[in-house]
């Protein structure tokens, strides 16, 4: 039948066409012949004339047997949410389009789902309707998220092709009903097709060699569906941006006196001052930098007056364009021992917004005055021009204060304990800062103040008491093919310790000149631990006669009582550990619940717009709050920050979950090479089925099955977290210290696997003693290692 040969009584191409776009049902064969009055053998004409017109281009198939414009959507159809925007805008588009010619369209989402708020990844059944040039979506009903992709290495065995998992807890390998030109060994993106118990893998995606040097960040970002590289749009705008005029300088201070009265009127002119930026040794971007002077002011005797300059990315990246949607989307930049995956551009991050020496360079400064006793006096804020005088290495900072300090004094006078808690900024992939044999003069102009101003806040982070949990970083060195060259705790410097604390003063002070406008602010939130986690806490803590009294206020100085009981016993890591998990996670929001963990009442982060879109929010209020010129935070976020909040709050653990996944599979790697010997380790993580351990010094978490404890039957203790020989009362407990062999470790997965020296159900009788009884233990008859406990799950 030609186009020319039309059947009477069946409708025409175009009738179809427009009944299909009309209809507000999906339309299918039925619905068409229904419409047409079309019975008996002329619908086997219709079949063949849709038939027809799907050959040619006119219309296609959508799941359910319903026919839609070739080119255009379904009337009812799975999509996937994709962005939030910021005026909480949600958008969609197919989970599935086969369009190889075209991109798939943009639905923006008419109304949320009765199952709650809809967020980037959620799946929704949804009506769809063209309007204009776009598309609306009304959804009918929330999906649960579809499954994770497959992500594995190909294998060949018996003739046939197997897919075989990267995940620790993934035991089976999926037999592959499509390589897609994948051959065996390669690492590919799978999908699974049919349905059980016959499911097959179909390969999507070749990734290349999983072996390769920089593979397993690789895995990382395919697996968490990290967005890596940046669209053609976005990198146009980035250079365009950085090319803008930094605008009028004016003098020092006559910024805060034209704020006031008449708005922005230029960049506060800081170039004059020797501003140092003190950074990891291989850091690409540098978000921040800090100097400090006595001052002057009488009222202030023996205070000091400091700056925290932060990097004015709000001046580049403004709400609503094409660097905002990607940096919103990324919501952070994510950190692996191999590679960045920036949050922005790196015409912007690693060149135009980050503080290099000797370049101007646009600035956010935050000008503190802090009192003699460290406590924090005033604040203001203003958009500045800095030239950086030095990028310094923390270890040179540290070498040449030190230096500094033995020259003047018989011995380095006392300072801050070497285990109070710091965090670590993240390692970043770069060429870093080339060594330093000397300072000059900034010793005396910059660091010395720099020290002196810091031995105040110090003092004052010591009253505020915060939680100090002395718990070590693990460093990753690679060589030049991207092979691990050692892999050892980070060392803690004095210079980490200030850097920190300078960025803490910003912080509050950030957030407190927004409460003073009552403006908006991204808060840094980290609650109270709950009542349950505290019960456990004490339900452990005894067993070591470690008193912990649930009556009181707890603060974080009540856990560093804790640690000061404990003292330097053989088990204070595993009590560490334990305080630890205790703690809630930290979250962005806009609901001021104080951070606990710091000891603060108001909290948000200012110091890092470069790698944190949460920093970029609360730039952009200040901004709006103290009329300081361009890029002021718009009203749809101003109305939407909880949402915005939530964003960001799942960003970031997606994030830390990449990197450590990445870091796991690097020690795996590390640890491939010494399969075979016995290695100190310490006890993770307990559970009813074996112990995870450890290596000291290394990490990575590996497995001892509880079978493989030798023929006597192991009862679990849920309140000590510990694995009790029935007959002997041997036990393997959190934070046990043991030698364990490795006999297992598959870089690919970062699954590590040991067992007992011996083979046997002793650890060699170590030096670790632990009290108290099992409780709620059930004893299960059946082969040996076999156990079961009883009880609530934590």
């Amino acid at each position: 039948m030609t186009r020319k040969e039309q059947p009477p009584g069946l409708p025409t191409r175009q009738q179809i066409l427009d009944f299909i776009s009309d209809s507000d049902q999906p339309a299918g064969k039925r619905e068409i012949a229904r419409a047409f009055g079309i019975k008996g053998q002329e619908k086997i004409a219709l079949k063949k004339l849709l038939r027809d017109m799907g050959d040619e281009g006119l219309i296609d198939s959508a799941p359910g047997r319903a026919f839609h414009k070739m080119g255009g959507l379904p009337k009812v159809t799975v999509l996937r949410i994709v962005d939030v925007d910021e005026g909480g805008n949600v958008w969609a588009e197919p989970e599935r389009w086969e369009a190889e010619d075209a991109p798939p369209p943009r639905l923006r989402v008419r109304e949320r789902s009765k199952s709650g708020a809809l967020g980037v990844g959620d799946r929704i059944l949804s009506r769809t309707e063209e309007a204009g040039k776009g598309w609306l979506a009304h959804p009918m009903k929330k999906l649960q998220r579809g499954a994770e992709p497959l992500m594995g290495v190909l294998h060949e065995e018996g003739g046939k092709f197997w897919l075989k998992g990267l995940e620790k807890k993934e035991k089976r390998d999926f037999p592959v009903s499509d390589t897609g030109g994948a051959q065996a060994g390669d690492l590919v993106m799978a999908e699974k097709a049919g349905r059980p118990p016959r499911i097959t893998a179909k390969v999507v995606q070749r990734l290349g060699d999983p072996f390769e040097a920089k593979s397993f960040s690789l895995i990382a970002i395919h697996k968490h569906e990290i967005p890596h590289i940046f669209g053609e749009d976005v990198l146009e705008e980035a250079e365009r941006v950085a090319k803008q005029p930094l605008g009028q300088f004016v003098p020092m201070g006559q910024a805060a006196t034209a704020s006031k009265e008449k708005g922005w009127q230029g960049r506060e002119d800081l170039r004059a001052l020797p501003i140092v930026a003190i950074d990891p040794a291989d850091a690409r971007d540098h978000d921040d930098a800090v100097w400090a002077t006595p001052d002057d002011d009488p009222a202030n005797k023996g205070g000091w007056k400091a700056i925290v300059a932060i990097a004015d990315v709000s001046f580049y990246v403004r709400p609503g364009s094409a660097l905002d949607r990607e940096a919103r989307r990324r919501g952070n930049s994510v950190y692996f021992p191999d590679r960045v995956v920036p949050m922005l551009p790196e015409t912007l991050s690693a060149d135009i917004c980050s503080l290099k020496e000797g370049e101007d360079r646009a600035a956010m400064a935050c000008h503190l005055t802090i009192g003699p006793d460290g406590a924090i006096r005033a604040w203001r804020f203003s958009r500045a021009v800095v030239r950086i005088a030095a990028n310094i290495a923390y270890e040179d900072a540290q070498a040449a204060i030190d230096a500094a300090e033995e020259q003047t004094l018989p011995r380095r006078s006392p300072g801050p304990p070497e285990d109070s808690d710091a965090t670590v900024a993240a390692d970043a992939d770069g060429p870093g800062l080339r060594r330093r044999d000397g300072l000059g003069d900034l010793v005396d102009t910059a660091l010395k103040p720099l020290w002196d101003c810091w031995k105040a806040l110090y003092a004052a982070r010591e009253r505020r008491e915060p939680l100090d949990l002395d718990i070590p970083e693990r460093r990753i060195v690679l060589d030049e093919k991207g092979r691990i060259m050692s892999v050892a705790p980070r060392e803690r410097l004095d210079a980490h310790k200030l850097i920190e604390d300078y960025m803490i003063a910003a912080n509050v002070a950030a957030a407190k000149a927004l409460e003073a406008k009552k403006a908006p602010v991204m808060y840094r939130i980290h609650e109270t631990p709950s009542r349950e986690k505290l019960v456990a806490l004490q339900d452990y803590l005894k067993t070591f006669d470690v008193e912990f009294a649930l009556g009181q206020v707890i603060k974080p100085a009540t856990f560093n009582r804790v640690l000061d009981r404990v003292g330097d016993a053989d088990f204070r890591p595993q009590v560490m550990e334990q305080v630890l998990r205790s703690q809630t996670q930290a979250y962005y929001g806009p609901a001021n619940h104080g951070h606990f963990g710091l000891s603060l009442g108001s909290y948000a982060h200012f110091t890092s717009p470069i790698r944190r879109y949460a920093d970029l929010i609360v730039h952009r209020s200040l901004v709006a709050a103290y009329d300081l010129g361009p890029g002021a935070l718009s009203a749809e976020d101003a109305a939407n920050m909880e949402r915005v909040g939530e964003t960001i709050s799942s960003l970031e653990r997606r994030a830390m979950e990449a990197e450590r996944d990445t870091v796991d599979r690097y020690v795996a790697a590390y640890l491939s090479e010494h399969v075979g010997k016995v290695m100190e380790t310490r006890i993770t993580g307990v559970q009813s089925f074996g112990f995870f351990a450890t290596v000291d010094g290394i990490g990575g978490d590996g497995l001892v099955p509880a079978r493989d404890l030798g023929t006597e039957y192991f009862r679990y203790d849920e309140t000590s977290h510990s694995l009790i020989g029935d007959h002997s009362g041997e036990r393997f407990t959190l934070g046990q210290r043991l030698p364990l062999k490795l006999v297992e470790a598959n870089p690919v997965s970062g699954a590590l696997r040991f067992e007992l020296p011996d083979g046997k159900g002793s650890a060699g009788g170590g030096e670790f003693r632990h009290k108290g009884k099992p409780k709620r233990i059930v004893k299960r008859r059946g082969r040996p290692g076999n156990i079961r406990h009883q009880g609530k799950k934590r």
